[in-house]
């Protein structure tokens, strides 16, 4: 990772960000007098440009922090429950608030005018060069290259909107095919594909609660299922059967240098929260799909993957457990933060992981801390107490 360059003078575009009046339309209900606010922390004066810069959310904000030191840059009010996304570039990250998706310049440190307007925006994916995301209020995807949102203007891109609004993903493959979840707000049944055109190619509907999506070695898509995981690959869907009638594979970590899918696995569609012990490797050459038991719990905000494709899984026994993902043998057990239990509501702040490159982050919210772990050495390098308990974490991906 390069260091950090806190001197380094903005680029034209990102100082013209920099002093830009953000957005007026803001998640949560006094948006009025909470945009007066971060005009003013936002266009004060001309930031100093953050290299690799992490964002995490809070009760009330964003905080940006320095990709290596961890130090606070920058506090940007904003209401409402926010999530985070890394938008593809060097500079952006992808907010989703109360009344849209919203473009961050985190090297900059200001919300640009930039949005994607829509209730209840979902899932942000990066894949082959371009960003997609979909809005599930209005069942709308959106596709641009994010090379693009350096001009300081919403990209020109591609639209779809799905037949019914649902809670879905979509993702474009390197020749400009687009697969994207069929679903209505009750039921979710599977994924389609498009070609360039918009013709539909491809369809499967053997996808009960079709959820999450990733992408394996050689373009393998996958989106989960409650009865295991679909591929889409040579143009074709395949399913694969989960080993039990109800396994929900509903959220997945993939990564280029791998041909294996990392997944979560939940057995138990009555319970109020499962909390699993085992994760999924789903071989997508094989077309096999192997269990492996942490030993202990986690939640849907501790699936990611290293730099040479291993799987890692934060537990709630505090360990980063990083895992060989084509012998399932968990290799290291590095403790990062203390123990924790995944609260009843998704919304609730737990520990969180984000891996870029050789550096795994993670939030320990109960402590106010974020902690860097060294992935060659297995070596908690850095630690740093924050204000206030952080919920989701994320950061920009190009540049590092």
């Amino acid at each position: 990772m390069n260091k950090s360059i806190r001197g380094r003078a903005l680029t034209g575009t990102a100082l013209a960000l920099a002093v830009a009046t953000v957005l007026t339309a803001c998640g949560g209900e006094d948006s009025s007098s909470a945009d007066t606010k971060t005009d003013a922390t936002a266009s004060a004066q001309p930031a100093t440009a953050v290299e690799n810069p992490l964002v995490a959310t809070f009760d009330g904000g964003l905080y940006i922090l320095d990709g290596e030191s961890l130090e606070l840059a920058k506090t940007i009010e904003l209401p409402g429950f926010n999530r985070v996304n890394p938008a593809g570039d060097e500079d952006h990250v992808i907010v989703s608030t109360d009344s849209g998706f919203r473009v961050l310049n985190a090297t900059g440190q200001v919300l640009t005018d930039i949005a994607y307007e829509g209730a209840k925006p979902g899932h942000v994916v990066r894949h082959a060069g371009k960003t997609a995301l979909f809005t599930d209020g209005t069942g709308e995807v959106n596709v641009f290259d994010p090379a693009d949102l350096g001009r300081g203007e919403k990209p020109e891109g591609r639209t779809y909107t799905s037949a019914e609004a649902h809670h879905g993903v979509a993702i474009e493959l390197a020749d400009g095919r687009l697969l994207s979840t069929v679903g209505t707000e009750e039921k979710r049944t599977g994924a389609l594909v498009l070609d360039e055109d918009g013709k539909e190619i491809a369809r499967n509907e053997d996808c009960p609660g079709v959820h999450g999506e990733a992408a394996a070695e050689n373009e393998v898509i996958a989106v989960g299922c409650e009865d295991g995981i679909l591929l889409y690959k040579d143009g074709e869907f395949t399913k694969i059967d989960a080993p039990d009638d109800y396994g929900r594979i509903g959220n997945q970590a993939g990564s280029d240098a791998s041909p294996v899918l990392l997944g979560d696995y939940k057995t138990d569609p009555e319970a109020e929260l499962e909390r699993p012990t085992r994760v999924s490797l789903i071989d997508t050459e094989r077309e096999k799909l192997r269990l492996v038991d942490l030993g202990a719990s986690y939640s849907f905000r501790s699936l990611g993957r290293g730099p040479r494709g291993e799987a890692l899984v934060l537990g709630t026994d505090g360990a980063l457990h990083v895992i060989d993902e084509t012998t399932g043998k968990v290799e290291k057990r590095i403790p990062v933060v203390g123990k924790w239990q995944e609260p009843l509501d998704w919304q609730q702040a737990r520990p969180t992981l984000f891996v870029r490159g050789h550096v795994a982050y993670v939030s320990e919210p109960g402590r106010k801390a974020l902690h860097a772990v060294d992935l060659n050495t297995g070596e908690k390098t850095t630690s740093v107490t924050l204000p206030e308990s952080t919920n989701e974490l994320s950061g920009v991906v190009a540049g590092h």
